[in-house]
């Protein structure tokens, strides 16, 4: 949180708005979420055996024409859809983000707080019945010998 305020020279706190931050324009996939996922070249998709070849140019402008138009087809939609997809995203995730903190973790607490006294009530129980028995059979089984022999 420290790294958040700057001073300036007349010793007021400045507060850098986390929201306006610099994105990175050349690697848009730091963490790499979508490297298995959506790299698909050419020979990825399309593939001819051998014995079973097209005319040379015909593959050319092929492998030219999915890459030019997966290319574009990309840029367009992206263009068109890509801000009021974000919109949603970061509304769906706002949303989410609002259900755990508010209704999610305090339930989950509240449960735990009641399990831990149901707990307490069980483990007495365990404790004054069970123990005891298994304790009896122990010392009613610890005699018992048992001799493994192999016959052939």
């Amino acid at each position: 949180m420290a790294d958040q305020y700057q001073y300036n020279t007349n010793e007021e706190k400045i507060v850098k708005d986390n929201h306006t931050k610099e994105i990175d324009l050349i690697n848009r996939d730091p963490k790499q979420i979508n490297e298995d996922v959506v790299k698909v070249e050419f020979e990825d998709v399309i593939a001819e055996p051998d014995g079973t070849h097209s005319l040379d140019g015909v593959w050319k402008l092929s492998y030219t024409t999915f890459t030019v138009s997966k290319y574009w087809c990309y840029r367009i939609l992206s263009a068109i859809f890509g801000i009021p997809v974000a919109l949603l995203w970061g509304f769906l995730f706002a949303c989410i983000s609002f259900c755990h903190i508010w209704a999610v973790v305090p339930c989950i607490k509240s449960c735990l707080i009641e399990s831990q006294c149901v707990s307490r009530i069980y483990s007495l129980c365990i404790q004054t019945f069970c123990d005891p028995f298994f304790e009896a059979l122990g010392k009613i089984f610890s005699s018992v010998r048992v001799a493994l022999r192999k016959e052939v």
